[in-house]
């Protein structure tokens, strides 16, 4: 119902995006379920009735034969499947939906991943073709220095998540005093090819890269600093690099 508020709104401009994990560490994502009775096993179902309430058409548990969604729209969102799995895939093209692979999270084998999901779409549901985009972590900033000091955050992060570690996102002095190892050094390394981080034509160059071994003809962008102003500059350089917008000088405001 939210989202066909959102559709009457801005008819056309509406994306609904959905996963199967409710996100966090294993352990929290249990406690997020926690009293449901519709195991994972569902998730299929679940996005057959989506779909049938967004389109205002029987959807396919019987139980819910009755419910509507409310209010009516013109159209529906269009409805995207999230993953960084091949099961995700095979349910995106089994329904005709696009797809969009996380490579921030899982950063090998997702050329394979979304050619087997052009092979199998199926046309008919609410796509005609398959239409799928690549979701990357991207630091942009004036210099490659600069960016690559600001991604040492990013690397303490992602290290304490791989040990169930959670808590704010760390600055940079927290990162740069953190007393690695070199066997987590070495495992900070490897983490960081789920990253595109530099100056803006490195990192332009890198994401254009990215897209063509990929076959995608989208790209969504994720950037997260411990500093909001250094993750707006990396939008806005990033956006600039494109020509979509030109960069204010640094230091300005617009």
């Amino acid at each position: 119902e939210n989202f066909r508020v959102l559709e009457n709104l801005y008819p056309g401009r509406i994306d609904l995006g959905i996963g199967r994990a409710p996100g966090s560490d294993p352990i929290t994502a249990r406690a997020l379920a926690y009293g449901s009775r519709i195991g994972i096993e569902y998730f299929p179902s679940r996005i057959a009735d989506l779909i049938a309430f967004l389109e205002d058409s029987s959807p396919a548990t019987e139980a819910f034969e009755k419910v509507r969604a409310t209010p009516k729209a013109p159209s529906a969102p269009e409805i995207w499947l999230l993953g960084s799995s091949a099961q995700s895939a095979t349910y995106a093209a089994h329904f005709g939906l696009a797809f969009s692979f996380a490579h921030f999270i899982s950063p090998e084998g997702g050329d394979e991943v979304l050619r087997a999901y052009r092979e199998q779409f199926q046309p008919g549901g609410m796509l005609e073709k398959p239409r799928e985009s690549l979701c990357v972590f991207v630091i942009c900033a004036d210099t490659e220095e600069e960016a690559k000091r600001l991604a040492i955050s990013r690397d303490l992060w992602r290290f304490r998540l791989e040990r169930g570690e959670l808590g704010p996102y760390p600055s940079v002095e927290e990162a740069r005093s953190y007393p690695y190892t070199e066997a987590e050094k070495a495992r900070v390394e490897a983490n960081r090819t789920r990253n595109v981080v530099g100056a803006p034509e490195q990192v332009k160059e890198r994401i254009e890269r990215t897209a063509k071994e990929y076959g995608v003809g989208e790209i969504v962008v994720l950037t997260i600093t411990h500093d909001f102003a250094a993750r707006l500059r990396s939008y806005e350089l990033l956006a600039g690099a494109f020509g979509l917008h030109p960069p204010a000088p640094r230091g300005t405001a617009e």
